[in-house]
């Protein structure tokens, strides 16, 4: 994945991290003591110049000079007049920490700063520097008592009462703050990344298998309360999706059409069930023959869905207490017919490998045009691959968000294990800000007889563009 799709899908990280460093540097910067400064400089010379040659090494000797005498602006021999000149309680060592002396390369010049919170303070200091630090250095480099110094050290700035802080910078601070954030979150960024298990776009399922993907479905909140959204609102754009899965569907391999496909999942959570009711809604009222199949024998959902009667089903008349008449049960205003679970079997495995399943399923394949079944998660249970051998196929429901791309995986490698037929990869749980996403497109009325959620309180759902090819539904 490259930097820009890491930044597109991790922006939450690279924003938070960013404003945090940010707002640290912020926090600092009123935290910190402003700081002035107060400057002076220094000419050193020797005192006898009087022809060229003396010039020369005078000027020789003074260079040599100010190194030491830009140490001797930090000792007690200076600082302890200074600091009663100045009026200052203060040891010399604790002032010295806040006096920087320099000596720009190759002049004789000495710079001082003295730092301090007050600025009246540290002009009083600097003040009292350049007061006493010609006469220190006269009274070091005189011989005798009675001899002159060789050296003359002259004051070249007064120093002046500084008008603004020199620290904290906000400026500085905020901008350095902001560019170190930047790096930080997109570290972050790339470091979250590399550390998701998760399976989300359609680009991770291409990654792990040649399956196509047959589609997306956008998340939708209310899911839950309105699992059959093509009966419940047949406008909203996860109703499109599920007609773009229907269309997309009939492309998968033209030669042997498949008309008995399992739907199933690598684990629970992932939405087979709300998936496989919609599909089958949807290929009914494009005016196909449609029986589902409630197969997951131990934990049945659909009819739960569908809001039918499950006291008797598929186990009934595996075991031949029932016909298969008597079990099927007709759903809405198209040829969508149910077959529910029945009751739940000891050994569902060996129930749905039988050959009496197998001849079910061959009666109903000649019944209808489609039997969609409700299979139980892969990875829990074998009883989805084992239906996968009696069917033309099997179609996998990948939850964005929910399922870890190694146990997509290790469901991909159990129907290989077994020469399952993936037809393809339905990715449920889209993200509405993915790449490529959906949009709304309904009636601004909705025709007589149609319902529209929306009109009656209910937040307006935002439809999806599902028109596309089959492998581009989900935003690349």
């Amino acid at each position: 994945m490259g930097y820009l799709q890491i930044l597109r899908r991790r922006w939450r990280t690279l924003t938070v991290v960013t404003l945090l460093v940010v707002a640290a540097a912020a926090g600092m910067t009123l935290m910190v003591t402003p700081q002035y400064t107060a400057n002076t400089q220094f000419f050193v010379s020797t005192a006898d110049s009087s022809d060229s040659s003396q010039l020369a090494q005078g000027g020789t000797f003074t260079q040599q000079r100010v190194k030491s005498y830009s140490q001797l602006l930090k000792a007690p021999k200076l600082l302890d007049p200074v600091i009663a000149k100045a009026g200052i309680d203060e040891q010399p060592n604790t002032l010295a920490n806040r006096i920087t002396a320099t000596t720009p390369p190759d002049t004789v010049l000495i710079d001082v700063v003295v730092t301090d919170p007050e600025p009246g303070k540290a002009r009083d200091i600097a003040q009292a520097i350049a007061e006493t630090f010609p006469t220190v250095v006269a009274d070091l480099e005189r011989v005798t008592p009675s001899a002159d110094s060789p050296v003359k050290v002259t004051l070249l700035r007064e120093p002046t009462m500084p008008d603004a802080p020199v620290s904290p910078n906000p400026v500085r601070n905020i901008a350095l703050g902001l560019v170190l954030g930047l790096l930080a979150g997109f570290a972050a960024a790339v470091l979250k990344q590399l550390l998701d298990t998760k399976l989300r776009t359609k680009e991770d399922v291409e990654s792990m298998t040649e399956a196509v993907v047959l589609g997306g479905i956008p998340f939708d909140a209310d899911a839950e309360k309105h699992p059959l959204i093509i009966q419940a609102d047949p406008l909203a754009g996860r109703a499109e999706a599920f007609r773009a899965l229907r269309t997309n569907l009939q492309f998968v391999d033209v030669a042997n059409h498949p008309r008995v496909i399992v739907v199933t999942s690598s684990i629970a959570g992932e939405g087979k069930s709300s998936t496989t009711a919609n599909l089958a809604l949807a290929m009914a009222e494009s005016g196909a023959s449609v029986c589902v199949v409630e197969g997951d024998l131990r934990r049945p959902r659909l009819l739960t869905y569908l809001g039918l009667e499950g006291s008797v089903g598929l186990t009934d008349v595996l075991i031949g207490r029932y016909e298969l008449d008597d079990v099927l049960q007709p759903f809405g205003a198209h040829s969508l017919t149910v077959l529910g679970a029945g009751a739940t079997p000891p050994n569902p495995s060996e129930l749905l490998g039988s050959t009496s399943m197998r001849n079910t399923l061959d009666e109903l394949r000649r019944r209808f045009d489609y039997v969609l079944i409700d299979g139980a998660p892969v990875l829990p249970v074998t009883d989805s691959t084992v239906l996968t051998r009696l069917a033309d196929g099997a179609i996998i429901v990948a939850g964005s968000g929910v399922v870890n791309k190694d146990q997509f995986e290790h469901a991909l490698d159990t129907f290989e294990t077994v020469n399952g037929t993936v037809l393809g990869v339905v990715l449920n749980r889209v993200p509405r800000q993915t790449r490529g996403g959906y949009y709304d497109y309904r009636y601004e009325s909705p025709p007589e007889g149609v319902p529209n959620r929306s009109a009656k309180g209910g937040r307006r759902r935002r439809a999806e563009d599902t028109t596309r090819p089959r492998r581009d539904l989900v935003g690349s």
